[in-house]
């Protein structure tokens, strides 16, 4: 597949700002209009880039906030380096790279490979530790061998984080700032930022992280560039497209598709990518409990990042009133 670079324009120390959202092709009076409908919301935070410039922005978009699952999507970009170096085979099994629990794996579960844990299709129906919505459990009696079946279930995405850290002998997150944000110039984001939990449901421990709205959107546009920042290949391209391919029809999850740890457009299945818009062909978004977006749309040069304050509890945007949102940002592209 060729490479395309979409952007033009890359933040350095501190983002570019657009001093007229037309210049980019988009109407500042309808951004105003999804401003204002974010802003009967809960949502804390949001940033609209177009062409890798800030078109519009409001709310707290330098405070971190916890990014709960947006955290997997970061994860599974780390393995990219690591795989093109041949330092992690990711079709290796379970049993032949030591990964065990308490209580411990059956057979059938270690046979699961490292790419099955990615496209969340392990089979391994192990409780986890901080569950956020996933499911502990497959359903009742199900034994089937892994790869076959799709289950958005934290086990997979918590024993990756030992994974990576068993293969490369480094923490997690100071993985995280040493690939990613220091070179893409993340203003914010540092290894303080993240910490483990453990728990008695599991050995493999979480890894909860708090990002800013601004160094949130630097990750999209990394993403929508494939990998590239700059003059520099961070993360391969080849990468970057299988972990936003799809792989799985997500509807048991009440989504449409799913990638590497990545949540995909799909057309036609059962449920749309978010309701009340259509996302075109291409596109993908990572996701947090609460409300925490980030939306990369290749056909249109856009990253769009939406926060909201969960530390306070109950505080949530739901994926409808998202939906509309983007369908307002989508309807500020002024017409050619």
């Amino acid at each position: 597949m060729p490479l395309t670079v979409h952007s033009q324009v890359f933040p350095g120390k501190e983002w570019q700002i657009a001093s007229s959202p037309e210049d980019y092709g988009y109407s500042l009076e309808r951004l105003k209009r999804a401003e204002n409908f974010a802003n009967g919301l809960n949502t804390a935070a949001a940033i609209v880039v177009v062409d890798g410039v800030i078109i519009h922005e409001w709310g707290e978009v330098k405070k971190k906030y916890l990014a709960h699952s947006v955290r997997k999507s970061m994860v599974s970009i780390l393995f990219g380096n690591y795989v093109e170096q041949g330092i992690i085979d990711i079709d290796q099994i379970m049993g032949d790279i030591g990964i065990d629990d308490v209580p411990k794996l059956t057979e059938r579960e270690k046979s699961a490979t490292i790419r099955d844990c990615l496209k969340a299709r392990s089979c391994v129906y192990h409780d986890c530790v901080l569950r956020e919505g996933s499911k502990a459990k497959g359903p009742p009696d199900l034994k089937l061998p892994p790869g076959t079946h799709f289950l958005y279930n934290n086990w997979d995405f918590n024993v990756l984080g030992t994974i990576l850290e068993q293969f490369t002998g480094t923490d997690i997150f100071r993985l995280m700032e040493e690939d990613i944000a220091r070179p893409i110039q993340m203003e914010d984001f540092s290894a303080g930022d993240g910490w483990k939990m453990t728990g008695e449901a599991s050995i493999h421990p979480s890894y909860p992280l708090k990002i800013t709205a601004r160094d949130l959107a630097r990750f999209g546009l990394l993403m929508l560039n494939k990998g590239i920042w700059n003059d520099a290949q961070v993360v391969p391209v080849e990468w970057i497209e299988e972990c936003t391919t799809y792989h799985s029809d997500a509807t048991r999850s009440f989504n449409d598709g799913y990638g590497y740890m990545w949540w995909v457009v799909k057309k036609n299945n059962k449920y749309p990518h978010y309701p009340n818009v259509d996302i075109p062909d291409g596109s993908y978004s990572a996701r947090g409990r609460g409300g925490h977006h980030l939306l990369v749309v290749p056909e249109y040069n856009m990253v769009i990042v939406h926060r909201v304050d969960t530390f306070r509890e109950g505080n949530a945007v739901s994926k409808e009133d998202f939906g509309s949102l983007v369908k307002l940002i989508f309807d500020a592209r002024l017409k050619e």
